[in-house]
């Protein structure tokens, strides 16, 4: 599902930079970012990628909460992200 979402975001020309796209392509992907596998397959800009994804991952993983968020508050802040960064319309 992560590969889908990156190449689905591509194909529509979203505005999101690439360090937030490589976060949604390879959050999943542990070998990479926790065992450092693959690292001699690595550029300078795969490097400062990880990076970012290693970031992310803070935020990733076991960060629910007990209490479910209010959506209706929520719902003004991650829509302006939404019209700041994708298209009225997506193709799927």
């Amino acid at each position: 599902h992560d590969e889908y979402l990156y190449q689905m975001l591509k194909f529509n020309e979203t505005t999101i930079p690439e360090e937030g796209l490589a976060m949604i392509r390879y959050h999943s992907c542990y070998p990479w970012h926790n065992k450092k596998e693959y690292a001699h397959l690595m550029s300078d800009e795969d490097e400062e990628l990880l990076d970012w994804v290693l970031e992310f991952n803070k935020f990733d993983l076991y960060t629910k909460a007990d209490v479910r968020p209010d959506v209706k508050q929520l719902w003004p802040y991650y829509q302006s992200i939404i019209d700041k960064y994708l298209p009225e319309k997506l193709c799927w």
